[in-house]
């Protein structure tokens, strides 16, 4: 789910989010175990998620305790989603900050908006990485003309201009 999930499930349809589970469910139980759930798991690194974490995430969830234990129907299904959801965007906008970006809360909302190619409130990972490479390029921009290097800039309306458009993003 890492950065491949769309978007949280009071953002997604009801059915967008059975047709999730459904594929998670392999086995057709109508409940989803550890395995199951960390097959369908992405880190972003191209290795399973770790068990130990699947394991904690399943026990967590796993509230009404029908079925085997380890398992998560439907309705804990959704509330694990949000959890991760909620989580990702979090490192996220930790990571721009582990890039050195100190920005307001509103600024990273519009960086979601404008990186949101489905309109639900979430990125995808390659989404993610254009923001950052858009942000790199501009700050490499704004910083040829932060000669005191305070994060203040004057220029006039077309120098702005030719910042945005020159940039390698826009090329």
């Amino acid at each position: 789910m890492a950065y491949q999930q769309p978007a949280p499930p009071n953002m997604m349809s009801q059915q967008q989010l059975w047709d999730i589970f459904q594929r998670i469910d392999r086995d057709r139980s109508g409940a989803i175990n550890c395995i199951e759930l960390q097959s369908a798991l992405s880190n972003g690194t191209w290795t399973p998620f770790n068990p130990e974490t699947v394991r904690l995430m399943v026990g967590m969830f796993d509230r009404n305790q029908t079925g085997e234990k380890g398992t998560i129907d439907f309705n804990e299904f959704q509330e694990l989603w949000r959890y991760i959801t909620n989580w990702q965007n979090t490192f996220r906008i930790r990571a721009l900050t582990n890039f050195g970006y100190r920005l307001s809360d509103a600024f990273y909302n519009l960086l979601i908006r404008k990186f949101d190619r489905q309109g639900k409130g979430s990125i995808f990972f390659d989404d993610f990485i254009q923001a950052c490479v858009m942000l790199q390029t501009l700050t490499a921009a704004f910083a040829q003309h932060d000669t005191q290097r305070n994060g203040w800039i004057t220029i006039n309306y077309e120098t702005f201009l030719s910042i945005v458009f020159n940039t390698a993003v826009n090329k």
